[in-house]
């Protein structure tokens, strides 16, 4: 519970903003048109404008509620946080960020809905979306700093107990605004003022939702990292590192290739390399419940391929091949088997595809390239341009040869061992 005190603004908020992400997805094909006569015609845009009513009501309620829910934390956390003195002001800007700032956008949005004026409410509001963004962007590290203050302060502690115990923070339901403004944009005629105004507030809107959603799958991909980071024992073998995204773990019996007993390993699979790793010995009381990282394949030139479980087999074994070594690994469970298999590919196909680079349009031809078309136009000129290069290099003192530009080795006239030291691809024993 030590951030119930951030959930309730920052749940809200994400909720808030995501109904005005899929309202806005269906403002451009919402009508259709009806049978030939009038009366059905009539008809059907009743029906459109009554279940508009009722979602635009909808939707002021749970606009209330949401305001209602912003001013209990500003009134009995932020502002007696404040007359208390408790915390110190750049504490409760990290902790609190944004969150009187959105507020006072919700009040203003909400006097809009309750006149209904839904267009000009929201036309008004998209440009104060930057608030929801701060918030967003700061809610990780406001509740690594709420962790911290409460370990710090016993009066902060007791504070935060005692607030929370209050009767209007009990109970509290976020309500869903998907359907309600989805139902609200299909029900609005085109040829209604607030139409427009609607529908330019799409963009802005789903670019909020979409860094809410971002910023949440990146705090809980670290979060996983740390866990596994955690799970191996010492600090040889690095798991956090940017970009790393986790994918999987489970564990997988590793076929040895003369014919030895199947042992079992267990596997952490990553956007970037498969990890290897064995549980610690029971002696070894410190690391009884983590495990050692034995081998980290890179997935650049990995790959894979099914042995057996192409059909409904008890399991099956899947080969894994990479520059320096290879794998063959095998699993009891046609599901996990499937499943590993899916994950595999998936995360090779997505790193390769990153990998490849396009030339761009228009670039410059080698100069050897143009040497050679100019020498194809011109043939007579070919012994006089290589006499008078031949010169000018004999001309040039020592000093001006040896401070001039090295020439830039193509890749195939590079050395070998080069390529095999920058090469990540080998499988790197830990």
């Amino acid at each position: 519970m030590s951030s119930k005190l951030l959930s309730c603004a920052f749940f809200t908020s994400h909720s808030h903003i995501s109904q005005f992400t899929i309202y806005s997805s269906t403002t451009c094909c919402q009508f259709t048109f009806g049978p030939p006569g009038g009366t059905d015609i009539q008809e059907q845009r009743d029906r459109w404008e009554r279940k508009r009513s009722r979602t635009a009501k909808e939707l002021v309620q749970t606009e209330q509620r949401y305001c209602q829910q912003l001013e209990l934390v500003t009134t009995f956390f932020v502002e007696i946080l404040k007359a208390k003195g408790t915390l110190r002001q750049d504490i409760r800007e990290s902790i609190f960020s944004s969150i009187k700032a959105i507020h006072s956008v919700n009040q203003s949005l909400l006097v809009h809905l309750e006149n209904s004026y839904f267009g000009r409410g929201f036309e008004q509001f998209c440009p104060h979306l930057s608030h929801y963004n701060t918030y967003a962007d700061n809610i990780y590290k406001a509740r690594k700093a709420l962790t911290i203050q409460l370990k710090k302060s016993k009066a902060f502690r007791r504070f935060k107990k005692l607030q929370e115990a209050r009767e209007e923070f009990k109970n509290q339901t976020l309500e869903e605004y998907k359907h309600f403004l989805q139902d609200l944009t299909a029900n609005t005629s085109p040829d209604n003022p607030e139409f427009q105004q609607l529908s330019s507030a799409v963009t802005a809107i789903c670019d909020v939702s979409q860094r809410i959603q971002d910023n949440t799958r990146r705090h809980e991909n670290h979060l996983q990292l740390c866990r596994v980071q955690k799970l191996l024992k010492g600090r040889k073998t690095k798991v956090l590192a940017a970009g790393r995204w986790f994918i999987r773990e489970g564990w997988l019996k590793v076929v040895p290739r003369k014919g030895a007993v199947a042992k079992p390993k267990m596997f952490f699979l990553f956007s970037d390399m498969l990890l290897q790793a064995t549980r610690c010995g029971p002696m070894q009381l410190a690391n009884r419940d983590k495990f050692a990282g034995k081998h980290a394949f890179p997935l650049q030139e990995c790959i894979v391929e099914k042995v057996f479980g192409h059909t409904r087999s008890q399991g099956g074994l899947l080969s894994l091949t990479f520059p320096k070594a290879s794998l063959l690994l095998m699993s009891c469970n046609q599901e996990d088997l499937n499943d590993w298999y899916q994950s595999l590919s998936s995360a090779i196909r997505k790193l390769q595809s990153k990998e490849t680079v396009t030339p761009p349009i228009g670039r410059r031809q080698p100069q050897h390239a143009e040497q050679q078309q100019q020498q194809q136009q011109h043939p007579g000129r070919k012994r006089n341009m290589v006499g008078s290069e031949t010169s000018e290099q004999s001309q040039r003192t020592p000093s001006e040869s040896e401070g001039s530009a090295p020439k830039r080795l193509k890749p195939a006239d590079a050395p070998e061992h080069s390529s095999e030291e920058a090469s990540p691809s080998s499988c790197v024993i830990l």
